[in-house]
Formats: structure tokens, C-alpha cells, sequence
């Protein structure tokens, strides 16, 4: 008879397979032997070794009248995971086939401090310039991708930090005088509303984006994606249409990073 071990091998395989599904159960809730055994159709001495052995990794812990928990060596490994896994890297593919579809111009970007700071750019196929480039910092409350970043954002905060960014913006030349802060207050509401963010050029005079969150696995937004183009290319019903598409696109990312829609949509 077969030894049941992690080796290489079918058996191996599937304890392997057993284990990790073990750790989504009592990740999900399910902290008994019997109610582990149960959900993966074994004999409950199955489901012990394969308890006992997670235990012994530091993977689980069981506590007396409580049943398994996750253990510590999992949230090192999350920790690692995250190092591991930075946006930029996740995003690349994900960029790449939003800008085939809508021909424009992508960008991706995380918070830092009071700007956005842009991590990659993919210029669109109709032959527009834009000023953005990777590296470049830009206002958060000035710029569509930006305010992607500031969704979660409570007024307070908003409204400290437009106190602090509007001078800035009023002050150098070319950039868009910055609006109102009711005006700004007011369509941060609508952008929390309806999960994007639009730049009718309020940053760059001519230049419309609609942006999205990218959120991590504690559903936190830790970055922002944004499609851009010249205003003749973007009006409101074609912006209206590509907020789907963008958004759809953002999310997948995110789920890239551990975010489940569910968890707090």
C-alpha cells in the first residue's frame, strides 16, 4: 500500500491538494476535525494527520474548546507573499489589454503622501502626447487617477487635504485652477457613489481620464488605474461606457493582490 506522503507522486499530490484545502476551511470557519473531515469526504483520522501535521508547521493552532485556528507561520508567509508580489508586476498584463481595448492611454499609480505617483504609463494608438510619464508625481485631488486613490477617503481629510494641495496647484503655470472646495467636496460624494473617478480636465487643459481603485487583500486602496485621452475621444457617453471596462479591469488586479468583491462592496 501506497505511503500517504507529500513526496512526489499522486498520493503526494493530494495531500498536498488536502492540506491546502484544510487551510481554506478553517480559514472560512470550519474549526472541528469532524466538520473537516466532512467537507472533504475523508475518514476523520485522515482529516487528523492532516491536521496534526499542519499544527507541527506552525500552519494551525488548536485550541482546547475552540477547535483550529490559523496558525503564525501563514501570516509570515502572507507578509512574504505581499513583499513578493508588488502591484506594478501584477498590473503589467492587466494594463497591457486595457490599452489594446480602448486605444488610449493607461496609467497606473499608488498614493504618496499628498500626490500620486505614477509607476507605468502605456501610450494609446491615436498619436496624443501626454505630460505624464513614470515617476512623475501629480496632485491626488487635481487628477482623475488621483481621486481613484481617495475613494475611501472621509471629508475631513479630503478637505485637509485640499487645503494643503490647492495653492500648490493654483500656483504653477499651466495647471488647471483648482475648483471650489465645495465643487471638489461634491464630486468626491459621486465618485465614492459610483466606485470611479472622472477628470474632465480639471489636471491638463484638453485631457479627460476615467480612473479606478485597486485595492489589496484587506481591501484597502493601494493603487489607482486611469484611462486617458484628448477630449474629442472621450466624451461624456463614451466615458460613460468605459467606466465598466476600466473598473472591471482594476478589480482584477486587485483580486491579483488577495481582494475579494465581497468582502466589502
Amino acid at each position: 500500500m501506497a505511503k500517504d506522503t507529500t513526496g512526489d507522486g499522486p498520493r503526494g499530490t493530494q495531500t498536498l491538494s488536502r492540506g491546502l484545502s484544510v487551510l481554506r476551511l478553517v480559514g472560512e470557519g470550519t474549526s472541528s476535525a469532524s466538520g473537516i473531515a466532512a467537507a472533504l469526504d475523508v475518514p476523520r483520522s485522515t482529516a487528523q494527520r492532516l491536521l496534526a501535521s499542519l499544527v507541527a508547521e506552525g500552519c494551525l493552532y488548536r485550541i482546547p474548546g475552540k477547535g483550529y485556528v490559523l496558525g503564525p507561520e501563514l501570516i509570515h508567509l502572507g507578509a512574504r507573499a505581499r513583499a513578493q508580489q508588488p502591484v506594478l508586476a501584477l498590473a503589467a498584463p492587466v494594463l497591457q489589454r486595457l490599452a489594446a481595448a480602448t486605444g488610449d492611454t493607461v496609467h497606473l499609480g499608488v498614493p504618496d503622501g499628498d500626490e500620486v505617483l505614477y509607476l507605468d504609463k502605456i501610450d494609446g494608438t491615436r498619436g496624443l502626447e501626454m505630460r505624464s510619464r513614470p515617476g512623475q508625481r501629480m496632485p491626488l485631488a487635481f487628477t482623475g487617477l488621483g481621486k481613484s486613490l481617495l475613494c475611501d477617503t472621509p471629508d475631513p481629510e479630503l478637505r485637509a487635504l485640499y487645503d494643503r494641495s490647492a495653492p500648490a496647484q493654483a500656483a504653477l503655470a499651466g495647471r488647471v485652477p483648482p475648483r471650489p472646495w465645495e465643487v471638489f467636496r461634491d464630486d468626491m460624494a459621486e465618485t465614492r457613489a459610483r466606485g470611479h473617478s472622472l477628470d474632465l480636465e480639471e489636471n491638463e487643459r484638453g485631457i479627460r481620464c476615467v480612473g479606478a481603485p485597486v485595492r489589496d487583500i484587506e481591501g484597502r486602496i493601494v493603487a489607482g488605474l486611469s484611462v486617458a485621452s484628448a477630449t474629442p475621444f472621450l466624451p461624456d457617453e463614451r466615458m460613460a461606457r468605459l467606466a465598466p471596462l476600466v473598473i472591471a479591469h482594476a478589480d482584477e488586479i486587485s483580486r491579483e493582490l488577495g481582494w475579494r468583491p465581497d468582502d466589502d462592496r
